[in-house]
């Protein structure tokens, strides 16, 4: 028998646009419910926005037998920060390893640029993502209501040996 690991994890090209957006609107289709908000940014998003996005940060994609099943952004910064946005996972995909295999990734890429901490936001009352990124070493900064509902910028700073 040939076994193979069930997912990859990729940069994306402009021709993972469409699935991403698509994985983008469904998971955040989800996360206005969970939020208790009326909309986000992510629902209205255009193929070129996507495309501008990798073409200027780092945009992986993760594939579950070669169908996308999540994806993430990140733009780095002259400072050695980062800043992480628009992580999706397929909701029929979740809890199976792939948000880990993305972030995973993501550490692995922000520690060979030297990155010195990588932010995001999300609704802080959603305490299943807040679980998920306090299990990849995350914490909360601060909360405001700058969207109108409760978002938690959440840190995560990374160390090296001089």
């Amino acid at each position: 028998m040939n076994y193979q690991s069930l997912f990859e994890v990729r940069i994306a090209d402009e021709a993972d646009v469409e699935s991403i957006l698509s994985i983008t609107k469904e998971a955040f289709r989800s996360y206005i419910k969970l939020a208790g908000i009326p909309t986000a940014a992510a629902l209205t998003e255009t193929a070129e926005e996507v495309k501008k996005d990798i073409q200027n940060k780092i945009v992986l994609i993760a594939l579950s037998d070669n169908v996308p099943v999540g994806c993430v952004r990140v733009q780095i910064f002259d400072d050695n920060t980062a800043y992480l946005s628009r992580f999706a996972v397929k909701t029929t995909s979740q809890n199976n390893g792939i948000g880990k295999s993305i972030m995973n990734l993501v550490d692995k890429i922000m520690m060979e640029h030297k990155i010195s901490e990588i932010s995001l936001h999300t609704g802080s009352k959603i305490t299943s993502l807040i679980r998920f990124y306090y299990g990849r070493g995350f914490y909360i900064d601060s909360t405001d209501k700058s969207r109108g509902y409760v978002r938690a910028l959440l840190k995560k700073e990374y160390h090296y040996d001089k």
